[in-house]
């Protein structure tokens, strides 16, 4: 739990400072691989989508494990006995019984991601490196740089609209559920 919590806890500027010394070509991986191969190796990680994934993973993972793991730690033991009693082997308990009830967690935790990961701008910014931009990068190049505020606020409204194609149909299928 605390490996889970710790990205949580670090601000994203210096993760991604901490990426940049990582994934750099003359980074930790970089080098390390190097002395296992004995020849100079500089895999490309930084400042493309690799750097990006990266970096967006790590951001994210804490937000995907906590709501799953509360919606797993919700589900009754006595489910897990009576089902097992029954004679379903511990692989149909899963399908049957752990994926059904974990499911609002995992939707929760996907919506609390894919809104997060689109409107993520420092991340991005510092190790893509602009030539892989996300919408949200988009939005600030057409808002400080080009000076075309229309299009920028097409692309938030875009982004809003995203957001909310995802959120919509999730909140009716709770309330439905409820």
């Amino acid at each position: 739990m605390v490996l889970v919590l710790v990205p949580f806890w670090t601000s994203v500027l210096v993760k991604c400072f901490a990426f940049t010394i990582i994934l750099g070509r003359e980074g930790i991986i970089n080098s390390m691989l190097s002395w296992i191969f004995d020849t100079k190796i500089q895999l490309p990680l930084l400042l493309n989508l690799v750097g990006i994934l990266v970096g967006m993973t790590n951001y994210l993972i804490p937000l995907v494990v906590l709501p799953v793991l509360s919606s797993l730690l919700a589900i009754d033991g006595t489910i897990y006995r009576a089902a097992s009693l029954m004679g379903a082997k511990p692989a149909r308990i899963f399908w049957t019984v752990t994926v059904p009830m974990s499911l609002p967690g995992v939707f929760a935790a996907l919506l609390s991601i894919f809104v997060l990961s689109l409107g993520s701008f420092v991340l991005p910014a510092l190790l893509g490196g602009g030539r892989d931009a996300m919408l949200s990068n988009l939005v600030d190049f057409y808002n400080r740089q080009v000076l075309d505020w229309p299009k920028a606020s097409a692309i938030s409204v875009v982004l809003l609209g995203m957001a909310l194609i995802f959120a919509v149909p999730l909140a009716l299928w709770r309330r439905r559920k409820v």
